[in-house]
């Protein structure tokens, strides 16, 4: 393991859901899924207004290879299919389905046979696992790699953004789903080094997850500094192996494959069950919140309907997030659904939503010290400004993981990470990837 750690950040951890034992909230109308809750094509309906579906049926099909399926969350009839507009500014189509309250699963539903590596690829596949950390990215995908390459398989417990906690809970309560899912990865990557990271301030997952593991070979539990960005892809893989992450390759190219904490729960829920992705985990907190807990939700369960399962609100959030303060996206209106890859919704009051005016930079070199993989945020911005895209390839932009260290720490305030977001969008308009 690393003997030393990426340059960090303190932000206050705010776990006002550590001691909150999920509620599952089941009392839906509706919900409303969409068929792009995953990096890479949609999945297509192969359902129609007027259909019965029960929980675990497909109603999407993956659109290619970088995919995932869609199952129903409930038992209904679906409504329409229509297009919804994402937080990410994006349009997908979308499944509305009428809950008939039964709460019926598909009587198809069983265990998947697994016999061999390739089997065990397409149960994942056929899960419509993806990356519940908040990513996205198709877990089968990840996966289907030569299982000599992999030398490292880490799961990511670190769980290092503001509020949430809803990672910590899967390896406290499910301990167990996560343990199935370590033995399928000793079945198929039998050579690879297991190494579960967690901030050393989860004192209680750290020594479940140690009791759970002890007798495993080749797999550590890693205590980590509790600092940010901690559970960062990159950060995490160098913080556990010491190994570097070239700018353009991935963490297979370093021998590493990375799996949230709550995918590989979810993945040895569905080894044991049979049953598909269609039900969340999620942190529910915020100043505009007024009982703030970890709730269970059907995927596609609107935001709205969330938050009255959490008391209701104290006031009008200004600002309510998929995801944590730093690396949480915005969303438009409370109607937006809970997906695969939501792992908080954070409700956020006026004194909390309203950013201060950005000022000029003081050359101060902050943000230089903060940023994770030692680059020059100040740089980058004044080059996205002046468009230079030669100056952003030197500046490695594309490196960025966006994690906000850098205008956390600014005391100008400036935008740093919209501003190296456009820079990217310049650098593929350009043709630079």
């Amino acid at each position: 393991m690393a003997s030393k750690f990426l340059q960090s950040i303190h932000v206050p951890h705010l776990k006002n859901t550590q001691d909150s034992r999920p509620g599952r909230l089941t009392d839906v109308k509706t919900v409303t899924i969409p068929m792009s809750m995953h990096i890479g094509a949609p999945a297509k309906p192969v359902v129609k207004a007027g259909d019965h579906v029960k929980i675990g049926q497909l109603i999407g099909e993956p659109g290619g290879f970088v995919s995932a399926p869609v199952h129903a969350s409930v038992s209904g009839t679906v409504k329409r299919i229509d297009d919804i507009r994402l937080s990410n500014g994006g349009t997908c189509q979308a499944v509305t389905i009428e809950s008939d309250g039964l709460l019926e699963f598909d009587e198809h539903l069983a265990p998947p046979v697994i016999t061999d590596f390739d089997s065990f690829i397409q149960a994942v596949r056929d899960s419509g696992a993806v990356g519940l950390g908040g990513a996205g990215f198709p877990t089968s995908v990840k996966l289907k790699v030569d299982p000599a390459r992999v030398e490292y398989m880490l799961v990511n417990g670190a769980e290092c953004e503001p509020y949430i906690t809803s990672d910590t809970h899967t390896m406290v309560d499910n301990p167990y789903r996560i343990y199935a899912g370590l033995t399928a990865l000793k079945r198929f990557y039998p050579d690879a080094h297991i190494i579960i990271g967690i901030e050393n301030n989860k004192t209680t997952a750290i020594g479940i997850m140690r009791r759970y593991t002890d007798h495993v070979d080749k797999c550590d539990v890693c205590e980590l500094p509790a600092s940010y960005p901690q559970g960062g892809e990159k950060v995490l893989i160098y913080n556990t192996t010491g190994r570097i992450v070239p700018e353009g390759k991935l963490p297979i190219d370093v021998g590493c494959i990375v799996l949230n904490a709550t995918t590989l729960s979810f993945i040895g829920k569905y080894l044991m069950t049979g049953q598909p992705l269609t039900t969340k985990c999620i942190t529910v907190d915020g100043s505009a919140v007024k009982e703030p807990k970890n709730v269970i939700a059907f995927i596609g369960t609107s935001v709205r309907d969330v938050a009255e399962f959490a008391g209701g609100l104290k006031e009008e959030p200004k600002k309510v997030l998929y995801g944590g303060p730093m690396m949480g996206l915005s969303m438009p209106d409370m109607d937006q659904p809970v997906l695969k890859n939501t792992n908080a919704l954070l409700f956020m009051g006026e004194a909390d939503a309203v950013l201060p005016e950005p000022t000029a930079c003081i050359r101060c070199g902050r943000c230089l010290d903060a940023c994770p993989l030692k680059l020059m945020p100040t740089e980058m911005e004044h080059a996205c400004e002046n468009r230079d895209i030669e100056r952003l390839k030197k500046l490695k932009v594309n490196l960025c993981m966006e994690c906000g260290s850098c205008a956390y720490v600014c005391p100008a305030k400036r935008n740093l990470v919209e501003s190296h977001k456009l820079a990217k969008q310049l650098l593929r308009e350009a043709g630079v990837r």
